[in-house]
């Protein structure tokens, strides 16, 4: 078996597996859902500026923060967006775990 064969049938068991499928489907439920879908997608805004921020080294607008807590703390009042989360962690941690595999097996040439 070649490479690109064993990658393909990786990609196809991640697809199959509950925290792609978990996942997946938790997105959908918000996709139909305008109003909790409107409060996740501001929610997303504020985490990806405040992750950019940190990767260019700028101070974190304390506001900014402190809206993005509150707004975490209202949806996980929700049982759809607290399932979100918990779904969304568990699939980066699965794909975390495959890169480090990934990246260990051939750290030598790194």
């Amino acid at each position: 078996m070649n490479v690109y064969d064993t990658v393909n049938k990786l990609a196809k068991e991640l697809k199959e597996s509950p925290e792609y499928t978990n996942y997946k489907n938790i997105k959908v439920e918000i996709a139909n859902n305008p109003e909790l879908k409107e409060k996740m997608k501001k929610f997303e805004n504020l985490r990806y500026e405040a992750q950019l921020e940190g990767l260019k080294g700028e101070n974190q607008e304390k506001t900014k923060l402190e809206e993005m807590q509150k707004l975490y703390a209202e949806l996980i009042q929700d049982d759809t967006a607290k399932k979100y989360f918990d779904y969304e962690l568990k699939f980066n941690v699965l794909l975390a775990d495959v890169n480090k595999i990934i990246a260990e097996s051939v750290k030598d040439v790194l």
